[in-house]
């Protein structure tokens, strides 16, 4: 296999040109190589990634985007959104990556069956395990359980278990669960959005019955959380946030319309907060968005588990969502996240893969948001792809309304 060649002039400052105005978020003072930029990896913490090659074997296969149909009058039809390459490229430039040595690797293994009930109905997974004994099915809209699939989604549960649990056996602070299929549009007895199991719902839970106290959620992913929203949507011990593009609902698979007011019910009224940000945010929009909502209600909050649900559909180039993030806003997300960990948590955060389908900007963009999380001094990869132009007075303005409802609406961040 061809290795990258990262030379230095291949680590360089990130700003970003607006105008005139030059506006790096993570501004460098000098340039230097990556030689320099390893040196002090032996001596800097890394991130323990936990993968297993048998989720490729989810196949999603092709049609019109999404939709797996022929029209019969193409010539090239495109694979599903959710397909294999896309994660077979975060896994190579986590591998040969300049953020390799930073990257410790853990083998996944299957969830067992009775493990998924912390989360899911047993009629909603006995309903799983008789479409894959029939040889799949079409769930929902543009989720497809095909032969090889329900054994993957057993691996990326499993997988992303097993991450938990590393850190809560005090193994290691920071873990990576590298998962697909995806999981947190699957409701407790429900799929829907490429989703079967909730990777993340049931790492939480884990979390919960291990005795923590409190868990958080932030969810980056374009698309409203809304399988992890429902399965805590009545409890005040997990604290979930995500920050998505305003789609509303699409059907009967994700009734959720990801609103401010779906703020959780009985003792978890309050504790859901939705963030639903115009589309085209961006990197300062998403900055701002950090600064004025999350960390202040996790602050509020103090959980002592964080969970970080990443998708690189947020970014510029995806063909799921249209919010603009580039490398820069992924470092910077990474980074404020990383904080708000050794703040509450004593420095233990983990980060579960969802969706970005680019299939070379989203493997960018994980590796931009582990740089962050590890709170390198400096990029190790300039943006291969020319930066988007932004306007956040919009997503501002969004922001400081949801900030006044919050403010109104949720008891324990009123007077915040």
């Amino acid at each position: 296999m061809t290795s990258f060649g990262f030379g230095s002039n291949q680590i360089q400052q990130s700003g970003r040109v607006f105008g005139e105005v030059k506006n790096p978020i993570f501004p460098l003072s000098n340039l230097t190589t990556l030689a320099s930029a390893m040196a002090v990896a032996s001596s800097t913490e890394s991130i323990d990634v936990f993968w297993h090659e048998g989720m490729l074997k989810h196949d999603t296969g092709k049609g019109v985007f999404d939709t797996g149909l022929n029209p019969g009058f193409l010539d090239v039809l495109e694979l599903h959104p959710e397909n294999a390459d896309r994660i077979k490229n975060m896994v190579s430039i986590l591998k040969r990556g300049p953020i390799s040595p930073y990257i410790s690797w853990h083998l996944g293994r299957p969830a067992q069956l009775p493990e998924l009930l912390s989360f899911h109905t047993p009629e909603y997974i006995n309903e799983l395990v008789k479409a894959d004994e029939e040889g799949g099915k079409m769930i929902c809209c543009g989720t497809f359980l095909n032969p090889g699939s329900w054994n993957a989604s057993l691996l990326a549960a499993g997988t992303t278990l097993s991450a938990m649990k590393h850190i809560l056996d005090g193994h290691g602070q920071l873990a990576y669960a590298l998962v697909r299929p995806p999981g947190h549009h699957a409701q407790p007895t429900q799929a829907d959005g490429y989703c079967f199991l909730n990777n993340a719902g049931l790492a939480i839970q884990l979390a919960l019955d291990s005795g923590c106290r409190k868990v958080v959620v932030i969810d980056i992913d374009v698309h409203y959380g809304n399988g992890t929203a429902e399965g805590f949507y009545q409890s005040d011990r997990v604290l979930t946030i995500s920050l998505h593009m305003n789609h509303g609902s699409w059907g009967p698979s994700h009734p959720q319309n990801g609103s401010v007011d779906e703020l959780g019910e009985g003792d978890g009224f309050g504790y859901n907060l939705n963030i639903p940000l115009p589309n085209g945010t961006g990197d300062r929009g998403y900055e701002y968005a950090m600064s004025e909502l999350v960390i202040p209600a996790i602050n509020k909050f103090e959980p002592d588990m964080l969970v970080m649900v990443v998708g690189q559909d947020s970014s510029a180039f995806d063909p799921n969502g249209r919010q603009c993030l580039t490398l820069n806003g992924y470092r910077m997300i990474g980074g404020m996240t990383r904080s708000l960990a050794n703040g509450h948590c004593s420095g233990r955060l983990l980060i579960v893969q969802e969706g970005g389908y680019h299939i070379t900007y989203s493997a960018y963009c994980l590796h931009a948001t582990l740089e962050g999380v590890l709170s390198l001094p400096m990029p190790l990869l300039s943006d291969p792809i020319a930066y988007y132009p932004e306007d956040e007075a919009f997503a501002v303005k969004v922001v400081d309304s949801i900030k006044k409802f919050h403010k109104d609406n949720v008891p324990f961040l009123k007077g915040a």
